[in-house]
């Protein structure tokens, strides 16, 4: 089941940075849209309409999305507010994949009636906390010593690597630029990439 996205892998600080943004899209979408879905690519979308000058939501990729779903799982129910994530659904499904259990419906509907204006005002101290867990051995690293990294581990470990595309790298040089080590990055990304290919059935 594409639930059963391995969380074992450490949590970045890219992760609770994209996942803050989504909490305020899926805000945004819900005010506008009320229960009606939101397909990953289109979330991702609104996240970078409503922030253009972010970084980490520039790079963010549907492959990675789970994580920060997780993150706007979490934050939701530390908030007493409905889940958020069950919106956001995979484009070829129509289901939520990630971050989302129970009543589907129900959660969107109380979502949809929830004022979040309180939750929201919590977001920056709630980000600040889970930033503060985050072990400092996860130092961020800029794109280019990231590329330079994955690309060294790739060109030595090319058998290991043969799953990744040219479309990938994007995404796998997020990870490593979210503190990760290549190898670690590669099979959070692998398990990343079957649990999105997974929920897309």
């Amino acid at each position: 089941m594409a639930d059963d996205f391995d969380m074992s892998g450490q949590r970045t600080l890219n992760d609770i940075a994209v996942g803050a943004r989504l909490v305020e899209a899926l805000v945004h979408h819900v005010s506008k849209s009320g229960v009606a879905s939101i397909a990953y690519p289109a979330l991702l979308e609104l996240g970078r309409f409503l922030d253009p000058k972010d970084a980490a939501m520039d790079r963010a990729e549907p492959l990675g999305i789970a994580m920060k779903l997780h993150f706007v799982a979490e934050y939701c129910k530390a908030q007493g507010a409905p889940n958020l994530a069950c919106l956001a659904v995979h484009p070829a499904s129509g289901r939520p994949a990630f971050a989302c259990a129970g009543d589907i419906e129900a959660e969107r509907q109380a979502a949809a009636a929830f004022d979040w204006a309180q939750a929201l005002s919590r977001l920056a101290d709630y980000v600040r906390a889970a930033q503060d867990r985050v072990p400092a051995r996860l130092k961020p690293r800029r794109e280019r010593p990231a590329e330079v990294s994955w690309y060294a581990y790739f060109t030595a470990h090319r058998e290991a690597c043969k799953g990744v595309t040219s479309a990938d790298k994007k995404e796998v040089v997020n990870l490593v630029m979210g503190g990760l080590d290549p190898e670690t990055a590669l099979r959070r990304f692998l398990a990343a990439k079957a649990a999105y290919e997974d929920a897309g059935i």
